[in-house]
């Protein structure tokens, strides 16, 4: 049995970081330097961290709950099928309510702190006239998994390890704090997958970047998977890094948010595997992958403005046949 601990973390302090994510290799050393266990240093793995915001929200049409969700973005939704996995997973946050500014809770604040430049542990947000604040604050929050390769021995890794942990830079001047606000474990050969098992055929979102060349120490370089079906005019490319103490790696990596077309034999297979990253540094964070149903459009508005615009195209031509 594969179990993974998912932990949503409230950001308690501005973060002077990653401007996408939370990496998992900066997670993964923040729990390392708390644990006194070798066995769990060595066995641990620890996804990218998203950016979640305290919002009020829905259930995503994929998700096994439906309806109204209340401040979703502070607790852990429940899992019971895949697809409820990555809730939080998706950078746009298509869980948030339509009445939400979404595009303003896809960025975070910029505060400058003696010559640095950190993101903000909240955001605010003007209220109309008449009310009684001006103003009203949405915390940040990050969501990340944690799990073991299935050996089961090293999750659940307790609240009093995780909590208080601090990321990215200036944690000596108390940037990048972040304390539990939910955990909860998650077994994946439990979760129902029948969603993808009735589909025919697949895509792959790339949740995370996928690791190409390296230059870490006993890391290998990879291809582009052979079961991705990339398109004629290739892949999004693009180089980080990764910080080991004094030490600074180039990672070329395919970014993250792309969609391929998935021409393996086992999606069900490839879906745990993804859950669980592949390829290089997947330890880190790296390689996270959600199949899909191929067709279903992962921007549901965006079916429904197309489908209006063809609406609207009919209703023309219909008007045009008339008045000829």
């Amino acid at each position: 049995m594969t179990t993974v601990q998912q932990v949503l973390f409230e950001l308690e302090a501005p973060y002077f970081g990653h401007p996408y994510f939370v990496t998992g290799h900066a997670l993964f050393n923040a729990v390392a330097r708390q644990v006194s266990d070798d066995a769990v240093r060595e066995r641990l793995q620890v996804s990218h961290g998203v950016f979640v915001s305290g919002e009020y929200g829905e259930y995503p049409a994929a998700h096994s709950e439906d309806g109204y969700a209340g401040k979703l973005g502070q607790s852990l939704p429940p899992v019971e099928a895949y697809a409820d996995l990555f809730v939080f997973r998706d950078a746009a946050q298509r869980w948030l309510l339509e009445s939400r500014p979404r595009d303003a809770h896809n960025a975070l604040d910029v505060q400058q702190y003696g010559g640095r430049q950190v993101f903000a542990s909240e955001c605010w947000f003007g209220k109309p006239e008449g009310q009684r604040n001006r103003r009203r604050s949405v915390q940040w929050y990050v969501h990340a998994y944690l799990h073991d390769g299935g050996a089961d021995e090293v999750v659940p890794v307790a609240e009093d390890v995780l909590d208080g942990l601090r990321v990215g830079g200036g944690r000596n001047y108390g940037f990048g704090e972040l304390s539990v606000a939910d955990t909860q474990t998650v077994t994946l050969e439990d979760l129902d997958y029948s969603r993808l098992a009735d589909a025919d055929t697949y895509e792959l979102e790339l949740v995370s970047p996928y690791v190409l060349s390296t230059e870490y120490p006993g890391a290998d370089d990879q291809d582009v998977p052979w079961w991705w079906g990339v398109p004629d005019a290739g892949v999004r490319r693009r180089e980080t890094r990764v910080v080991d103490g004094d030490d600074e790696y180039v990672l070329g990596v395919v970014d993250h948010g792309q969609c391929v077309e998935y021409t393996g034999s086992d999606p069900l297979e490839t879906a745990v595997n993804g859950v669980l990253r592949v390829g290089s540094h997947s330890r880190f964070g790296f390689g996270e992958l959600r199949v899909r149903p191929a067709g279903a459009d992962r921007v549901g508005e965006r079916v429904t403005a197309s489908a209006a615009v063809d609406t609207v195209r009919d209703d023309a031509t219909a008007g045009g046949d008339g008045e000829r």
